[in-house]
């Protein structure tokens, strides 16, 4: 029989990240029994190397040191190389990852850890290189050594106890769900928001937007929607200014692609001219709603033109033909990182006249010295519509008029290059918050982008949702399924099916969201811990269970997990989804009111338990125009809306599709009045009567706030 680890397994792999090594010399294992069972048997060490398919240092390290023949051979023959993607297993990433920073005080991908056969770290970093540079040992060197101290009886015990220590430690951090010490009255008294908010706020970059006083500069999403939040609530001047530089930044800068719309990952330095190229779901979902926000308290008309640019990109070039919403765009197009998007004067002028040539090289800021490699220029705003239409004597409309035609000339010339391959997994977390995206612009844009929402959500749920068992797959790929769902595929999909159901006023959103929240009880909820875990109870034991408790690149699943049992206990009788709401928050209460930022989703939900929400409830077979531009107005953050049918009797065809016995609380006894729209604001557990009328019930909510 033919040994399974004799060969590079990943040619069995779906995934476009594990594809990327197929034809590595190194014998590649995913994580699997197979794999772990043979590091047990042969009582080898794991080479275990976690990347994802965009990331730059990624090839680089594979180009260097994984297609080396030499290297090859070391790792075969004194190892088990396994290889993940961390967008398929999250789980496995957060563990080595959280040891990588405790032990090194940074991270990032590449992340290169070596394992005893159980799975505990001895030894981690990121990118080696092959021979020794700086600082930084060469991974061959690397490679002898730890091999020979693994055959070495004495040293091997060191490596044993240090990963030990190590896995302990990764226990104390993911694991630890710390009590209140006796004697401590520190509790939730509601500042935690404005404590976050000026925390924010001494970290701003006055000059350029963001935060921070150098690069690289990433969106921080859950600050600029804290800050967005704050001047909403309070009027908050500092806030609002804050938050609108960070987004003009973003959206005038090189991280927003001028041509084709959609954000890149970040920018490498701290003016946001540069980035790193490559575009992924998440950042393109999480930002629309702050631009929309933005929209709506400012009035600005460039922000809502922002949301629609980057929609247009998601639905172009990142939706599945199905519906449903793909991961990622490589930075790489072709040999070189950004090559696809940069552009120089010359390229300019083969493909527009004059005066359009000039105009767009001085609107984008592409210069024969440019801003980025082999004299290119990432496209940036450099000049306003306003100074170039002064500068050569013409109408600010004629402007308008000539730079949208060679937009869309160059962006056809542009659709000729080599393109950057795309990453189609379809991740049912991710969707959810793509999802998200398109029904806030639904509801403040076009009802029309509840279509998309809609086409996303029916294929999840028919490729990675079973509803007889409510259980979630992760991951599809060309027909392939797989990987358990974790916390955060389970409740950034129910909000995403929430938030569609606000938008649309249709009961099947809702129907999925609730489905999804008995799931995250029965899985991750722990009474014991009294706490929410990543990983559901019936899944595969590692060295540790994490937990999700800070934001980063997306927001913590705990804080929304734990934000969106508040938001369902309304739509849920008897669920006390409430109660565990709040066992969650007083579990981590001192880790939200010790560092309230670090921990925004959770800070922001506590703010939500401590005021009660509010609500607005909708009875209506449709609603009014008129309502509906009254809410498309309005930034309200943390209002919940909840239609209904209009009637008692079309409330009861609802509540049978729910399997629900009574009416809950957020629709009982609210039926319109004398069969014309109406609407029940409710604040802090105190209603307004009934109203014909949006604004006035607009207006009561405000005063209550």
């Amino acid at each position: 029989m033919t040994d399974p680890l004799s060969r590079n397994r990943l040619t069995d792999e779906a995934s476009p990240y594990l594809r990327q090594h197929e034809n590595n010399p190194v014998n590649w294992q995913p994580w699997d029994d197979t794999a772990l069972a043979a590091a047990k048997s042969q009582n080898k060490p794991i080479f275990l190397s976690i990347g994802y398919s965009a990331c730059h240092w990624c090839h680089v390290m594979e180009e260097e040191s994984f297609e080396d023949k030499t290297v090859a051979e070391r790792l075969n023959e004194n190892f088990i190389p396994i290889k993940v993607d961390r967008e398929e297993r999250p789980d496995i990433d957060s563990i080595y990852m959280t040891v990588c920073q405790l032990v090194t005080g940074r991270g990032g991908w590449p992340l290169s850890a070596w394992l005893t056969p159980e799975g505990k770290p001895f030894y981690v970093g990121t990118y080696f290189p092959p021979e020794p540079r700086g600082q930084m040992p060469g991974f061959i060197q690397l490679l002898d050594n730890i091999a020979d101290s693994w055959s070495d009886p004495d040293q091997r015990a060191e490596m044993e106890n240090r990963a030990e220590q190590w896995t302990s430690g990764a226990r104390d951090r993911l694991e630890s769900t710390p009590q209140p010490t006796v004697g401590d009255d520190q509790s939730l008294g509601g500042d935690e928001l404005d404590s976050a908010v000026r925390t924010a706020l001494r970290s701003v970059d006055e000059e350029h937007g963001g935060f921070g006083s150098d690069g690289p500069k990433f969106p921080q999403t859950g600050r600029v929607d804290l800050l967005l939040r704050a001047a909403a609530r309070s009027n908050h001047r500092e806030a609002l200014t804050a938050a609108t530089k960070t987004l003009d930044a973003m959206a005038d800068g090189g991280m927003n692609d001028q041509l084709g719309g959609g954000f890149h990952r970040y920018c490498v330095d701290r003016e946001w001219t540069v980035p790193h190229f490559e575009k992924m779901l998440y950042d393109n979902a999480g930002l629309p709603p702050l631009y929309l926000a933005g929209s709506q308290l400012t009035g600005d008309e460039r922000y809502a033109e922002v949301v629609e640019e980057t929609l247009a990109f998601v639905e172009r070039e990142l939706t599945h033909p199905a519906g449903g919403f793909f991961s990622t765009l490589d930075a790489r197009s072709g040999e070189e990182e950004g090559t696809f998007y940069v552009w120089t004067p010359e390229k300019v002028r083969e493909h527009l006249d004059e005066p359009d040539a000039t105009l767009f090289c001085a609107r984008f800021g592409i210069t024969q010295s440019g801003n980025f490699e082999h004299g290119t220029t990432v496209l940036t705003i450099d000049e306003s519509i306003e100074s170039l239409a002064a500068d050569h004597d013409l109408d600010v409309a004629d402007v308008e008029s000539r730079l949208a035609a060679a937009k869309a000339t160059l962006f056809e010339a542009r659709e000729e290059r080599t393109r950057p391959p795309r990453d189609e997994k379809v991740l049912a977390g991710w969707n959810g918050m793509m999802i998200s995206a398109f029904a806030h612009a639904a509801r403040v844009l076009d009802p029309a982008y509840a279509e998309s929402a809609k086409a996303a959500l029916d294929f999840v749920t028919d490729e990675l949702f079973d509803e007889e068992t409510r259980r979630l797959n992760r991951r599809f790929i060309d027909g392939d399924i797989t990987g358990e769902g974790y916390l955060e595929d389970y409740a950034f999909l129910a909000r995403g099916a929430f938030d569609l159901y606000q938008a649309t006023g249709n009961v099947e959103p809702l129907q999925m969201a609730l489905a999804l929240a008995e799931t995250i009880v029965e899985e991750f909820w722990d009474s014991d811990d009294e706490t929410i875990y990543f990983t559901p109870k019936s899944g595969e034991k590692l060295v540790t269970r994490p937990q999700e408790l800070t934001d980063s690149s997306t927001p913590s699943s705990l804080g929304v997990a734990t934000d969106l049992l508040l938001v369902l206990d309304g739509f849920a009788p008897d669920s006390e989804y409430r109660e565990m709401a709040a066992s969650v928050l007083e579990t981590h209460r001192n880790r939200i009111t010790g560092s309230p930022l670090q921990h925004v989703s959770l800070t922001l939900t506590a703010d939500r338990y401590l005021n009660g929400g509010a609500e607005l409830t909708l009875a209506a077979d449709e609603l009014p125009t008129a309502w509906r531009d009254s809410l498309a107005k309005r930034f309200l953050p943390g209002v919940v809306l909840a239609p209904r049918p209009p009637t008692s009797e079309g409330l009861d065809r609802w509540l049978d599709r729910l399997g629900l016995e009574t009416a809950p609380p957020v629709w009982a006894n609210r039926e319109a009045v004398n069969g014309e729209p109406t609407v029940y604001a409710c604040e802090s557990f105190t209603c307004s009567p009934p109203k014909k009328e949006i604004e006035p019930a607009l207006e009561w909510l405000h005063e209550n706030r």
